[in-house]
């Protein structure tokens, strides 16, 4: 009896430790597995240089803001040219940075122009076993066999006025990939068969909303999240001028909120019932003044802007970084610098702190520290509480747009030149 309860409880234990081991393994999307920047690995680099603490480095070919998505032994990137004529995906071994993988997706011989602080290669890839998923927003979208390397399919005909170039990263969902396409004319969303690039359904912002705007005020950059409600499926998606709660599996609108009028880039986030947004720039006299962030009871129907809008922030809100939530507290860290840690439930700031350079990547919660990369590759590490409360600064030394990746214990950091595996 004595030996099978130990049998017992060693099986369990082994099956326990597969189980939660097996949760840090992989990094499958922009800000995560989950897409809310959280790391599932209990341990992660608190101290590195230029010099040290680096297991190794690697040259990237061209250039992109993506960020890179881990599944088993590979790392995915994308990159393209200055001049955004070619696409390329690169596969690098997770455990020696060599390259696996260098392909040139697409082609494109008059692309359109960018921002100058955007590149052609912004949106993330998302990855599952077998296959990962490469977007570069107008200029295509590929599945490719992560086993030969070969590409399963390609749509280059989902066309859009990016005017600042592409930046929403696409979303797998069961067996949809989830693509934005919202520019300058007729912005839409699309579900794409993930076997075979067909599409499953589209739905273009409405006309008699989005018509009357001037086209520069429709785009948006977001990358949407996928929640339940009620036993419904819904997706979140905060474009440009408003925000649209679609049933996943038909694209059908079910609510909607109003916020503002242009280039929303911080994605949603989803916690404790509610759901948080960012309404993009809203404009005062013509001119972009500032940015805001709502919490919204999803549980509506139609036009709930006066009816479940639960709170609205807009003190130093962010417009490109994401916030991350960590135990019911938001933390933001605005373009500028200046990191506001406010209660989520209620938004009452509980404390701020302001930190050297901009920021574009999103902060990332692992190993129970929170990471702020600045532009520069300055990274701030941080505890979460109710003071501000600092780990550790280090610095890369190269410019850092791309979010981290964190899994098994390491940080994998993609800059405008190299990728990094930190230790």
């Amino acid at each position: 009896m004595h030996i099978r309860l130990t049998f017992i409880l060693l099986a369990s234990s082994a099956l326990f430790w597969f189980s939660c081991s097996k949760t840090d393994q992989n990094w499958t999307h922009f800000r995560g597995s989950q897409l809310d920047g959280h790391a599932a690995t209990e341990t992660a680099p608190v101290a590195w240089s230029e010099n040290s603490n680096i297991r190794w480095k690697t040259r990237v070919k061209g250039k992109g803001y993506s960020s890179p998505v881990i599944f088993g032994d590979q790392i995915w990137l994308t990159s393209a040219t200055d001049d955004g004529k070619e696409f390329y995906a690169q596969c690098f071994d997770f455990e020696s940075g060599r390259i696996l993988s260098e392909n040139t997706v697409f082609i494109n011989d008059n692309p359109q122009r960018i921002h100058s602080t955007n590149s052609y290669a912004t949106p993330t890839p998302c990855i599952e076993k077998g296959f990962v998923y490469v977007h570069y927003g107008t200029f295509g979208t590929a599945c490719i066999n992560t086993r030969n390397f070969n590409v399963v399919w390609k749509r280059e005909d989902l066309k859009c006025e990016h005017m600042q170039g592409p930046a929403s990263s696409p979303v797998l969902h069961k067996d949809m990939l989830i693509l934005h396409l919202e520019g300058t004319h007729d912005p839409y969303v699309v579900a794409l068969n993930k076997k075979t690039g067909e599409t499953i359904w589209k739905s273009v912002r409405p006309k008699e909303f989005y018509d009357p705007l001037e086209p520069v005020y429709r785009k948006s950059y977001q990358t949407p999240i996928i929640i339940e409600v009620d036993g419904r499926e819904l997706m979140i998606s905060n474009g440009a001028f408003m925000c649209f709660a679609h049933d996943v599996k038909t694209g059908e609108v079910v609510w909607t909120i109003e916020y503002g009028y242009d280039s929303t880039v911080s994605q949603p986030l989803y916690w404790n019932g509610l759901v948080f947004v960012n309404s993009g720039w809203i404009f005062l006299d013509n001119l972009p003044f500032f940015t805001r962030q709502y919490a919204v009871d999803p549980t509506g129907k139609g036009d709930v802007t006066q009816t479940h809008v639960k709170w609205m922030y807009e003190d130093e809100v962010p417009q490109i970084p994401t916030p991350v939530i960590v135990d019911g507290k938001m933390y933001m860290v605005h373009d500028r610098g200046m990191v506001t840690c406010l209660d989520a439930m209620t938004a009452k700031v509980i404390w701020k702190e302001k930190l050297n350079g901009n920021f574009n990547a999103s902060p990332v919660y692992a190993g129970g520290n929170i990471y702020f990369f600045n532009v520069k590759g300055d990274c701030t590490i941080i505890k979460p509480g109710d003071t501000f409360q600092k780990v550790a600064d280090n610095s890369i030394g190269e410019t850092v747009k791309a979010v981290p990746a964190f899994v098994r214990g390491k940080m994998v950091l993609r800059t405008e030149k190299n990728l990094y595996l930190m230790q």
